[in-house]
């Protein structure tokens, strides 16, 4: 647990360092990166610009022009209220752009899709979320990979989950399977030390001992989605409800985790298939590497953040089009 809070924090300090760093730059870099970034794309073959366009507009659903009202904030009035992570996130994006320009920005776990064309890290999946623009934020907390050198026939044959029940979808679900043979889970907030299904806090490098490993939302996105689904681990979860840069709703059942219905009535009986199908589990746990390597290019990814903005900024009226033909 040591050696996890250790790699934690190395990592925490170098995003916050680097960060701070390099949002202290002069515009002009980023204005100039900006330029050579876009410049690559003619660079890049049809199936790259496909997947960068598909990704582009996955996060930026605005189809037609739609003018901001006036409580937009301009990016020169852009300032840190609480969080650091949200604000270095958001800052890099801005720097590459004219202080004039305006948006509607919203932090934190978001649930609703708000009135207005928005900059965001959260959104419900639906069809109808176009206003809810998705960036990559808080990418300190919610990008956070492993390198798991245990193979999956060597897990134990359990399904492993810890965390803190502070919704009641959890609650219902630690107290339904706390005491169940196949599991090792349990709900390791403070306020429920007295309750059978209080268990320790468990380091990751010990869930990774685990054949199958739960990712259940919390107030958006389940945190840990993205390092159970670089392991070794076969990841096991209900259909998503929410979604982040990591574009959870283009996950698919069976290639890229293992479904579960909303009520974890099946929950044993995938346990114990997949037990008895490690082959099965092999490929789904390699589809799900290779979905989680897409998002380890740091220059594509600011690259798809900048198109993301750049869209948002000509959807609504603010700037004139690039000539990239991906929107």
């Amino acid at each position: 647990m040591l050696a996890d809070k250790w790699k934690k924090n190395r990592h925490k300090v170098k995003f916050y360092l680097q960060g701070i760093a390099e949002i202290g730059l002069p515009r002009q870099f980023y204005l100039t990166q900006k330029a050579s970034l876009f410049q690559e794309i003619y660079e890049q073959d049809d199936e790259k610009r496909k997947e960068i366009a598909r990704r582009v507009n996955y996060y930026n659903k605005l189809s037609s022009s739609t003018l901001l009202p006036s409580e937009a904030q301009s990016i020169a009035e852009f300032v840190r209220e609480k969080s650091w992570a949200y604000y270095i996130d958001m800052k890099k994006y801005l720097l590459a752009f004219d202080p004039k320009y305006n948006f509607f920005y919203l932090p934190g776990d978001i649930r609703s899709v708000p009135e207005h064309p928005t900059l965001l890290k959260s959104r419900p999946i639906s069809e109808h979320n176009a206003n809810s623009i998705l960036l990559k934020l808080n990418r300190i907390r919610h990008y956070f990979f492993v390198n798991d050198s245990i193979p999956f026939a060597q897990k134990k044959n359990q399904l492993v989950w810890r965390g803190a029940c502070h919704r009641p979808h959890r609650q219902a679900f630690v107290r339904q399977f706390y005491d169940n043979p196949l599991c090792n889970v349990g709900d390791s907030h403070p306020n429920f030390t007295d309750q059978p299904w209080h268990r320790g806090v468990m380091s990751i490098s010990e869930q990774l001992t685990y054949k199958f490993i739960l990712s259940i939302e919390g107030n958006d996105v389940a945190t840990n989605l993205k390092w159970i689904m670089s392991s070794n681990s076969l990841c096991f979860m209900t259909r998503p409800k929410f979604e982040t840069w990591f574009m959870e709703g283009s996950l698919v059942p069976g290639q890229h985790y293992v479904e579960l219905a909303d009520d974890y009535s099946d929950l044993e009986k995938k346990v114990k298939y997949y037990v008895k199908h490690p082959d099965e589990a092999n490929s789904i746990v390699k589809n799900a590497n290779a979905y989680v390597n897409t998002f380890k290019d740091k220059r594509q990814e600011h690259l798809i953040g900048l198109l993301v903005l750049q869209k948002y900024l000509e959807k609504t009226g603010q700037c004139e089009p690039i000539e990239l033909d991906l929107w």
